[in-house]
Order: C-alpha cells, then sequence, then structure tokens
C-alpha cells in the first residue's frame, strides 16, 4: 500500500519536510520543483507511514486503497511521475 498525493495539491512542502524516507518530488531543491502542478509520492519508496498526510494542509495526499473513485486516476500519475524521473 502507498499513499497518493491528489490534483488539489498546492505544493506545500509540509509533507516533503516530513517524509522520513524522501519520496516525495519534486523537492524545493530539485529542478522542476518551481513549475510543478503538484507533487507527487514514489509509490517504489513510500513506507506508508502517514507523516505526509498528517502534514498536509489541505488533504491532498490520501491512502491509494482509499481514494474516492473520481481521484483514483492520481494513483497512475504519481506512479508515472516517479518512473520518468528517474530516466
Amino acid at each position: 500500500m502507498t499513499y497518493v498525493i491528489v490534483g488539489n495539491c498546492i505544493n506545500d512542502t509540509a509533507c516533503v519536510d516530513v517524509c522520513p524516507v524522501d519520496c516525495i518530488h519534486p523537492a524545493p531543491n530539485e529542478i522542476g520543483f518551481k513549475t510543478a502542478d503538484m507533487l507527487f509520492i514514489d509509490p517504489k519508496f513510500c513506507i506508508d507511514c502517514n507523516a505526509c498526510a498528517e502534514a498536509c494542509p489541505i488533504d491532498a495526499v490520501m491512502p491509494a486503497h482509499k481514494l474516492p473513485k473520481h481521484f483514483r486516476h492520481y494513483q497512475a500519475i504519481n506512479a508515472e511521475y516517479s518512473i520518468a524521473r528517474l530516466k
């Protein structure tokens, strides 16, 4: 299981700051942060700790298994960003 950032993300970095495994990208020190529409969680590295969800000021982070139907496509969006980032 993993967490997913959904489209109402405002690039607040509270989630980045609390992530113990640095799986949220682009982080403020990474290329693309200033132009990113939202942040993304790399599902391969997410340890399901819930810290990001607790830190998010607008509830834009959710457990993948609890995503409402209208947000389920964000699971693939987060994964695709993570794959593209590593290329």
